[in-house]
């Protein structure tokens, strides 16, 4: 039981805590409408699952005693982040809130994929899924029931992640930041490309 509720705590603290899900998830929600940013949500649930098979597995243990592999994993979720944080700071296409000339399905499937690969690249993930295996998970528990921890890391993400969706998709506040567009894009921009940066310099150091 109390490892249980360590992991749950764990979960809902880095779930919740800011980053490029967010930002990601909040971009999807307000240029596309809530049923994309549902799939991004989805995306995020199924990107961690990435991270819970390589620890489960074992493959972690080879990651952390790997500091070039390491390296090269952060790489390249920071450089996943600066190039969505690169196309929505340079984007010059106007949304308009009816979705004229959108196709929903298209933007249901790639909320999909960049919420998967989003997650599935993001170090922060990696790092927090590896933490909670080591540190928290007792070793040597059975396999069903590490494996019901990943399944609850990732309804957690996707719980959370879906309220974000509906609060950014609303009318009204859909409204608010498409006038804005430009602001905002920037914002979001800025914040993705600045986290990809962190994630290079703490690669670095």
């Amino acid at each position: 039981m109390n490892e249980l509720i360590a992991v749950a705590l764990f979960t809902v603290l880095a779930v919740i805590s800011p980053g490029a899900d967010f930002a990601m998830v909040t971009r999807n929600s307000y240029a596309q409408g809530r049923k994309a940013g549902l799939a991004a949500a989805l995306g995020i649930a199924l990107g961690v699952q990435v991270h819970v098979l390589y620890t489960v597995l074992g493959i972690a243990v080879i990651i952390s005693q790997s500091p070039v592999l390491f390296l090269a994993m952060k790489v390249l979720g920071a450089g996943y982040l600066i190039y969505l944080g690169y196309k929505s700071l340079t984007n010059t296409s106007r949304i308009s809130l009816d979705g004229i000339g959108q196709s929903p399905r298209a933007g249901v499937l790639q909320g999909l994929r960049t919420g998967f690969l989003t997650n599935a690249l993001n170090p922060k993930t990696m790092l927090f899924v590896v933490s909670a295996y080591t540190q928290v998970v007792q070793p040597g528990s059975p396999l069903a029931l590490d494996f019901a921890y990943g399944v609850f890391m990732s309804f957690a993400h996707w719980a959370w992640f879906s309220l974000v969706a509906v609060f950014f998709s609303s009318a009204a506040l859909r409204q608010a930041m498409i006038e804005r567009q430009g602001v905002v894009d920037r914002v979001i921009g800025v914040a993705l490309i600045g986290l990809g940066l962190v994630v290079v310099v703490a690669g670095v150091r």
